[in-house]
């Protein structure tokens, strides 16, 4: 399978699990949240291995199962939310879109479900939210024929987090849902996370800022002690977010970002990078610090510029009035 390098069409924040929209770190109500970001950076697809193919000279013994394309599958699966997590969301839909079929062919209905909720998390980035509501909707249903309590539970917070960012749903309705069907999520440290990070974007929605932080902070935790940066890095700029939308926080938020920063440098997360720095411009603007934020703005400019990132120079280009 093949895929192919292309200018980001939106330039925003992500995590495995959400993305806030960089132009404005201010306003919560019109971040995306999307489930991309599971691990930290970006790796080489891994091909079919041509022993799929070729017939061994000896009979292997038989292992009683075949898991083939399960197995080719939970790759593609991985490397998909690895493309997303950096922003590349065409590549990301081409491999998920490959390992889907691949789920389908296994009739393998946990690998549907946890594809349908990547896929659809890249649609809704891609602003193709109608496929993306579809998407996340099959992984209830087929979830619920599984009998799978944990994954329907999850399947239906990110639909409810779709319906609250298209303002279909209040923050109090889907909070009110995420605590409740959070007590399903045992398992899944991830998924664990991932409540927690949608419960922090309700709380920061219904201005409800302290709960907000400590969600994230929850999150944040859990994200450090498995050494999943590239969450982690996303759960700092999220409570920078926070800490700029309460008011009165400005050094706390910048803070946050430097946090972010330095985690996204240590795993060479350009995207996540270019995203913190344009955020740090427009707090350090927000206070008055406009020869600080005009070299905030010119690092994400470059680097954006470094990724060929045609959209994201030229959001920089207007905020700096070049």
């Amino acid at each position: 399978m093949k895929t192919k390098k292309t200018n980001k069409k939106t330039n925003k924040k992500i995590s495995n699990n959400c993305i806030h929209d960089g132009n404005n770190i201010s306003n919560v109500q019109n971040v995306r949240v999307v489930r991309g970001k599971f691990l930290c950076y970006l790796l080489t697809l891994i091909a079919l291995c041509s022993l799929l193919f070729v017939s061994c000279s000896s009979a292997p013994k038989n292992p009683g199962d075949i898991d083939i394309l399960r197995s080719q599958a939970e790759t593609w699966l991985e490397s998909g939310n690895k493309e997303s997590g950096q922003g590349n969301f065409e590549n990301a839909l081409l491999i998920l879109t490959e390992t889907k079929r691949y789920a389908i062919l296994a009739d393998d209905l946990s690998l549907i479900i946890r594809v349908s909720l990547s896929r659809g998390n890249v649609l809704f980035s891609l602003g193709r939210d109608d496929e993306a509501f579809a998407e996340w909707q099959q992984a209830v249903s087929e979830a619920e024929l599984l009998g799978n309590r944990e994954l329907l539970s999850v399947s239906r917070i990110y639909l409810a987090r779709g319906n609250m960012i298209s303002l279909k749903a209040s923050p109090q309705s889907v909070l009110d849902l995420v605590i409740r069907e959070s007590a399903n999520i045992k398992s899944n440290r991830l998924y664990i996370a991932f409540a927690w990070q949608v419960r922090g974007l309700t709380q920061g929605s219904l201005g409800l800022f302290r709960d907000a932080e400590e969600s994230f902070r929850k999150s944040l935790a859990i994200h450090l002690k498995d050494k999943n940066f590239e969450n982690a890095s996303f759960d700092w700029f999220s409570i920078a977010s926070i800490r700029s939308l309460s008011g009165n926080n400005a050094q706390g938020a910048i803070e946050a970002l430097e946090a972010s920063i330095a985690l996204d440098r240590r795993i060479e997360n350009s995207w996540g990078l270019a995203s913190s720095y344009r955020a740090m411009g427009d707090v350090l603007r927000k206070i008055g610090r406009e020869a600080e934020a005009i070299v905030a703005y010119s690092r994400a400019r470059t680097i954006f510029a470094a990724m060929g990132n045609e959209q994201g120079v030229a959001e920089i280009n207007e905020r700096i009035g070049n």
